[in-house]
């Protein structure tokens, strides 16, 4: 972890930043390992403190190794503005993404140093995953492979697209998960031209079309796959547009490299999908970086000029959907990796039809 405290040292000191106060759950997680709901941390160039109440000073101590940990009996911040005056520093950057206005307001009022708002320097350093966490987050993909391995083989006409969510959910759970990325999605029917049609009580009929958008929480990074298939034959034009949304998704997968930037690689789908007149049912972007949250950087959008870089982990998901009719959506997880990329999810794509 102190490695990751270093990298942030390292764009602090780029930015006069003489300290930092880490207050996002997900950045305190990188940077210190602490997995509990209350605590901050501060670091400066040569110190790192993490600051909590008595019910997680024990926890702290074993998982934020490197940190100095500080017990708060009153409000968290007055031990913060302590720590500042002792160490004399000049002033503290914040989150401000994730500080609340009257948070700043009371740490402002008692700080004797500048208050420095920044935005996204951790969430910079998070996009780039190291072994340790791709290999988690590749335990996490092979879970969902599992979770939908195991759905073909329980769904059937007549149960909801709750129960199906919930079978699925439950699985993942049995096999390590520690929770869902997100509500998983159900969408079966006409519903499945609901790009985030999350499950509802909808019973799934023979012939419909089911859009199946899940993931799980394995020691705390996430997995996202989707996968389109049919219970029963489907409609010739859904059997079409699953077609020509598997070939945009595999076309993205033979080219997403380092240098290329989210606009390209977003546009590799939209203009094939565009080219057989769907471009107009093609409304989200290709695909997001994922990681500690579901949706993180970098994206693979039309507004996205970041090049990607090796240890990036990103989804490739392109979709059409025909309102009335029903929709398709195929995703994979990748890594970006010195000469390509590698696929972290494994389940079959072609139209299964059961």
């Amino acid at each position: 972890m102190m490695n990751r405290v270093n990298k942030l040292r390292e764009m602090m000191k780029k930015n006069d930043l003489s300290s930092f106060l880490v207050t996002s759950p997900y950045n305190l997680r990188y940077l210190t390992n602490f997995t509990g709901t209350t605590g901050l941390a501060i670091i400066t160039m040569r110190k790192a403190f993490f600051v909590t109440d008595f019910r997680y000073t024990e926890q702290a101590a074993i998982q934020a190794k490197g940190f100095e940990i500080i017990k708060n009996t009153g409000p968290i911040f007055e031990e913060v503005v302590s720590i500042l005056e002792k160490e004399q520093l000049e002033n503290i950057a914040f989150e401000e993404m994730h500080v609340s206005f009257a948070e700043y307001s009371a740490l402002e009022e008692i700080s004797p140093c500048e208050l420095v708002p920044v935005a996204g320097m951790i969430e910079e350093l998070r996009e780039v995953k190291d072994e340790e966490e791709v290999a988690i987050i590749e335990k996490a993909c092979q879970i969902a492979d599992a979770g939908f391995k195991h759905i073909l083989t329980v769904i059937k006409p007549g149960m909801s697209e709750i129960e199906v969510a919930n079978q699925l959910d439950f699985y993942m759970r049995s096999l390590g998960a520690t929770g869902v990325s997100f509500e998983t999605i159900v969408a079966s029917g006409a519903r499945s031209a609901m790009p985030h049609g999350v499950a509802s009580e909808k019973i799934i009929e023979k012939g419909d079309l089911i859009t199946l958008d899940f993931g799980c929480y394995y020691q705390g990074y996430v997995s996202d796959m989707t996968r389109t298939f049919a219970l029963g034959e489907p409609d010739s034009k859904l059997k079409e547009i699953h077609q020509i949304v598997l070939d945009a998704q595999l076309k993205v997968l033979d080219e997403a490299r380092p240098g290329l930037t989210g606009i390209q690689l977003d546009a590799i789908a939209r203009d094939y999908i565009a080219s057989f007149g769907y471009g107009e049912a093609f409304g989200h972007s290709t695909g997001h970086g994922i990681g500690l949250e579901i949706h993180e950087g970098p994206n693979v959008s039309f507004k996205s000029d970041k090049q990607f870089v090796a240890g990036n982990v990103i989804t490739d998901e392109p979709g059409i959907y025909l309102p009335g009719l029903g929709g398709v959506r195929i995703e994979d997880d990748l890594l970006i990796t010195e000469k390509g990329n590698r696929i972290l999810t494994h389940s079959p794509k072609e139209l299964i039809v059961l």
